[in-house]
């Protein structure tokens, strides 16, 4: 099965052909799977070298010109690198782009902390009208792809990652998915950790949810969830543990309820070691998820494990 990412190029490519209003920004990174495309297109395809700033400000000056600016690279270079030309460029100016990254929270641990960004949603957070896509398959993410790039002048950020569950769920951009039920609990999966979410789960009477767009945030679908179960919500993401806890909060404003957040913690891991030794060292391996769960919705969850491997 492709990634993400190597579905990310052909997908683009074929917008580039398919609508005149398409324009890819890059910035070195990922510009092998655009050869094709930027013989067939050279005024639509731009490379600017690695000058991150400068990508999201020629994003926003194509955006400008009524183009639909999709803009790639590392997501610590897409987001953490030039927020300031994202929100100056992009918001203030208040014209959209398509920010695709690659890298996710820590996709290439030997890359090291510069290329790693857990921080990426909760720093969209902090500005207003952005959507999110995190898709947690290559099927998933070239739907919300066309979408993204379709939706007129919004701000929007896809989010891919190499981390893929094992099979596609119907995405609609919108809506979150009830893949699972039960009376005990909810629990918010995002994008690709909800293999391991279903792991963890298997044999406890909890409602499995699944978020592949967490911004907006599909507060109704919560509240529907919530109504048919304890209104105790676990949020399992693939970046910033409780990024999403703030929304959930406000679904639920008028609901008596508790929530957990779990996913990256923010003490940094020096050891760069695997993906795997990253995600078990960040609680987020199906056996730590369903001891954190499982003692949540029961009342009986104590202090959070502090794992070794990775440091």
């Amino acid at each position: 099965m492709d990634t993400m990412r190597e579905r990310f190029g052909p997908v683009v490519s074929r917008l580039l052909d398919e609508d005149p209003r398409v324009a890819v920004v890059l910035a070195e990174i990922g510009t092998d799977g655009f050869e094709e495309a930027r013989r067939r297109h050279p005024d639509r395809v731009v490379n600017v070298g690695i000058r991150e700033q400068l990508l999201i400000g020629a994003g926003a000056g194509l955006a400008l010109t009524g183009l639909r600016p999709v803009v790639h690279t590392f997501a610590s270079f897409l987001v953490e690198r030039p927020f300031e030309q994202v929100k100056l460029d992009l918001g203030h100016q208040g014209v959209g782009a398509v920010l695709v990254s690659a890298a996710a929270s820590f996709d290439w641990p030997a890359g090291g902390y510069t290329h790693m960004a857990p921080g990426d949603v909760a720093l969209l957070d902090t500005l207003d009208g952005w959507t999110v896509h995190v898709p947690g398959h290559p099927d998933e993410a070239e739907t919300l792809l066309r979408r993204a790039v379709a939706a007129g002048d919004d701000k929007v950020y896809v989010r891919l990652s190499v981390q893929s569950n094992t099979t596609a769920v119907p995405v609609d951009g919108k809506r979150l998915r009830t893949v699972r039920e039960g009376r005990s609990g909810v629990v918010v999966a995002v994008g690709p950790v909800l293999d391991a979410v279903l792991a963890a789960t298997e044999g406890l009477d909890v409602t499995v949810l699944y978020a592949t767009t967490v911004r907006p945030f599909d507060a109704a679908g919560l509240r529907r969830a919530v109504w048919a179960a304890t209104p105790d919500v676990v949020l399992v993401e693939p970046y910033l543990a409780g990024t999403s806890t703030a929304a959930v909060n406000d679904a639920l404003a008028d609901v008596p309820h508790r929530v957990l957040g779990l996913g990256v913690g923010r003490r940094e891991l020096r050891r760069y070691g695997t993906v795997a030794e990253h995600v078990a060292a960040h609680g987020l391996d199906a056996g730590s998820l369903r001891e954190r769960i499982a003692g949540f919705v029961s009342g009986r969850l104590g202090a959070p494990q502090v794992r070794v491997g990775v440091q």
